[in-house]
């Protein structure tokens, strides 16, 4: 069943009335065969970007939807709900349009923007490398300024969207100065010396194409430095607040499609002339999924609402990410066993959600990292 949503605004309700009716009559029937053949839905994304849901959280002066983020992750979720894949890749693509819009010159913003937030493009963010993970102060992708241009030389991995994305923020280093030494570069595709590793062999998002962007000398002109030398750092930081939230987003939705199938499931199959449902021990399973699923969706709303409410809320973007996705990992689990063998089948999506959910702990952050954030909040170090 739907889940149970407290929008802010009329227009909001109406908002995602759309985005329910989109996802039930334009993905949820081609998702299986999608994921099966790891495709990569561009259509998909195209008519997300016509119904204006690829960059809702933007000001309208730029091609925005000017929605609140409390509205924006809801949105996520219920994309999720439908179609993983999907969900990260439009969070993703959120994510790479942050720092333009909030470090970008009004020069920049007033050339890139519109374009960026049109809904016919879609961003990938370039910040992981292969030996730089969660340490993002060991990046070694260099950017050497020459003349009018910078030049860039190294790979980034496990870039959601790769080789298909028109546009790419990418964190590269200008100096030895450490986390002092990154900067920020707003990068098209098609870009000279910009080039495509195959796809990664995943377990499971086999629709988010995920693969290495390897750069072989890419002049990128200087006038494509967002905010200034060394600035990159704080910006990435910046930047996975509100990634951390989108995956925070995606990861209740996922746990709440396998929650339904469960639900459905257990109404529907009987052992020993009963339905499953009606054992306490599945029963009580179901309703701990519930409770996981509700908990995650008000710890990311209460984040949300501080950001809306331009209150600091890192800490609290950490605790929705752990939380939903740790939440994500046990409910998805748990609709396995109650589906029992036929749960370990690909005959029904659950055994789909119990592997997507597996990632959503690892990126943006591990969960280890998050609770490293956590802590040094808490305890002021």
């Amino acid at each position: 069943m739907p889940a149970t949503r407290l929008m802010p605004t009329d227009e909001s309700r109406m908002l995602m009335e759309m985005v329910r009716e989109f996802c039930d009559e334009q993905m949820r029937p081609i998702v299986d065969q999608f994921e099966a053949e790891a495709a990569f839905p561009r259509e998909v994304f195209t008519q997300l970007g016509e119904l204006g849901l690829l960059s809702l959280a933007y000001p309208e002066s730029y091609g925005g939807g000017e929605q609140p983020y409390e509205v924006y992750l809801q949105v996520i979720e219920e994309i999720a709900s439908a179609w993983m894949s999907v969900a990260v890749c439009t969070s993703v693509h959120s994510l790479t349009c942050f720092p333009m819009y909030s470090f970008g010159s009004t020069e920049q913003k007033e050339r890139w923007l519109p374009g960026m937030l049109s809904g016919s493009q879609l961003g990938a963010y370039c910040l992981s490398e292969p030996h730089a993970g969660s340490d993002v102060a060991a990046i070694s992708t260099w950017a050497a300024k020459d003349g009018d241009s910078y030049v860039l030389t190294g790979s980034k991995a496990w870039i959601s969207s790769g080789g298909h994305a028109d546009f790419y923020t990418v964190f590269a280093r200008t100096s030895d100065d450490g986390p002092r030494g990154l900067s920020c570069f707003h990068v098209p595709a098609g870009t000279e010396g910009m080039s495509f590793a195959p796809p990664e062999r995943k377990m499971g998002l086999d629709s988010d194409t995920v693969c290495e962007v390897i750069f072989d000398g890419a002049r990128v002109p200087a006038d494509q430095l967002i905010g200034g030398e060394g600035q990159g750092m704080s910006i990435a930081l910046a930047a996975l607040d509100n990634g951390r939230l989108g995956i925070a987003a995606a990861a209740t939705g996922l746990a709440q499609s396998a929650l339904d199938a469960s639900v459905q499931y257990a109404n529907e199959r009987e052992q020993f002339g009963r339905r499953i449902g009606e054992f306490q021990g599945l029963a009580f399973l179901i309703a701990d999924m519930e409770a996981a699923v509700t908990s995650a969706r008000a710890t990311y709303l209460h984040a949300a609402r501080l950001k809306d409410a331009g209150r600091p809320m890192s800490k609290e973007a950490s605790v929705a990410k752990l939380v939903a996705t740790d939440a994500a990992m046990k409910v998805t689990t748990d609709a396995v066993q109650v589906f029992g063998g036929a749960g370990y089948t690909k005959d029904y999506p659950v055994e789909r959600f119990m592997r997507e959910a597996k990632v959503t702990q690892i990126f943006e952050g591990t969960n280890q990292i998050q609770r490293l954030v956590i802590s040094r909040h808490l305890l002021g170090r």
